[in-house]
Order: C-alpha cells, then structure tokens, then sequence
C-alpha cells in the first residue's frame, strides 16, 4: 500500500534503537524525509546508514536528550515544519514504588509525560496551518493494565494519554491527528534490562524469566521493532485522517479484554 507520505517530514524522537527505530525504518520506507534522535552516537548513526541504504535519503541526525530544552530545540532546528511526530522516550528503570523518591518522580513525568506534550505544543499550530499532521505517542500496555515495578512510567504514559485526549478532538478539524500506540513485551534492549533486573530478584536465569514472558503472551512470542514501525507508518499516513484519540495496544494478545 502507497501511504501517500513520500516528501513529508518528520521527526522521530528517540530512535538511534528499539521501537523508535522500527518507527524511523518504516517512515523511511514510506519515503518519508527523517529527522532522527539519540544519546548513543554510534547507535544514531547505524541507524541513519540504514535509513540511507532503505530510502536514498540522509536523514537529519540529531544526538541530544530530546527531555532537555536543548535537546528540543535541535531536534526543531533541524526540522522546524514537520509534518509527523512520534513522540517516544525512554521509560524510568523498574523499581519499586516504595524506593522511587520526588526527584524520580518529577524525572519520570518529564521524560514521559511533560516532554511530549512540549513538543506537540511547538509542532501543532504549523501542522493546522498545513492542513495535515500526525502525531503517534508511544507509550505502553501500562497504561491500560498495571505491571509491577513500571508504577512510575505508567503513570506518566497515563498522564500523558489523558492530557492529549482533548486536544486530540481539538485539532481534528485540520487533519491533524493525536493517537498513542502502546506495546506490550517487544523484543528491545528494554526487555533485556527488565529481564535481567527480574532473574537478579527472583534469583533465576534470565531465559527463565524470559520464556515465563513468552509463555504469557497468546502469541507464544515478543513483539518485534519492524512490525511495531508497520503500524506507526500506517497512522502517520494520508490514510488515517478518521483515527484520532485512539490508544493501539500491541501485545500479541496479552491484555485480556472484551472491550
């Protein structure tokens, strides 16, 4: 399917790994012209060699901490109009609620609630005046259901979906669209840290505590990077201007619902 996205732009937060990379790959297979983000320079620029190798286009490569003032602004001087925004950042380490303090606390809602908002706040009103634009938040499953020692980022992401819910609705109008993706267990570094943290715990080896992920999951595997981008791809497109204020949960079936 042509996602009619060829020579927009866009800026994917975070994205030199992980799902923000399988966000940034896709976007460029869409033809889509990319500003990408990272702390890790040499992870950043593995990543923008492959967006080259994909598309032909050498994306905009900007190593900052996107929760920093700076960090914002560098992204927005190499991008001033962009036409996508996936908002995404890295969560706060699992631990338990008892041990995460106030400077944690106001951490964990700026990187995951109060640094989203910033930049939909500089990016939107171009957005309307342009008559199209997609932002695509990645939060996660936690938001709809608790995971132990996730207490922090859960509600940050929470936070986050609430405060956007209306705005959402507010800029419809325009073609501008506000949706979040939240993923279940994917197969990233994330994982491998919180797997590591729980085997140390619980005393166990990490494969154990890896299989009892998979054996928890209906699809009987974790998610991948490239698949979650398909679907960011698919939400940032030309095709999605009806879906807004929507929460698309990916977790292979883990959360058990009806509704």
């Amino acid at each position: 399917m042509d996602l009619g996205i060829a020579g927009r732009k866009a800026i994917v937060c975070a994205s030199s790994r992980g799902l923000g990379r399988g966000c940034a790959l896709a976007l460029a297979e869409a033809g889509v012209h990319l500003t990408i983000n990272g702390r890790n320079e040499q992870a950043l620029e593995a990543t923008a060699a492959e967006i080259k190798r994909i598309s032909g286009l050498t994306p905009h490569v900007v190593l900052a901490d996107v929760s920093t003032k700076a960090g914002q602004d560098a992204l927005l001087e190499a991008c001033p109009d962009p036409d996508i925004l996936v908002n995404n950042n890295g969560g706060p380490p699992p631990k338990g609620f008892r041990e995460i303090d106030r400077q944690a606390m106001l951490e964990g809602v700026v990187q995951n609630m109060v640094t989203p908002i910033e930049l939909t706040q500089r990016v939107i009103d171009g957005m309307i005046a342009r008559q199209f634009g997609r932002i695509i938040n990645i939060t996660s499953a936690s938001v709809l259901t608790p995971l132990a020692g996730l207490d922090l980022s859960s509600g940050a992401r929470a936070g986050l979906t609430g405060f956007l819910a209306g705005v959402a609705r507010e800029v419809a109008y325009a073609n501008v669209t506000i949706n979040a993706i939240l993923p279940g267990i994917f197969d990233t570094d994330r994982i491998k840290t919180m797997v590591a943290k729980q085997a140390e715990l619980k005393n166990m080896s990490q494969e154990a505590i890896r299989q009892e992920r998979i054996n928890a999951i209906p699809a009987g595997r974790l998610g991948q990077a490239d698949e979650f981008g398909k679907a960011c791809a698919f939400l940032a497109s030309s095709h999605a201007g009806y879906i807004t204020g929507q929460n698309l949960l990916i977790d292979g079936g883990a959360f058990r619902a009806s509704f």
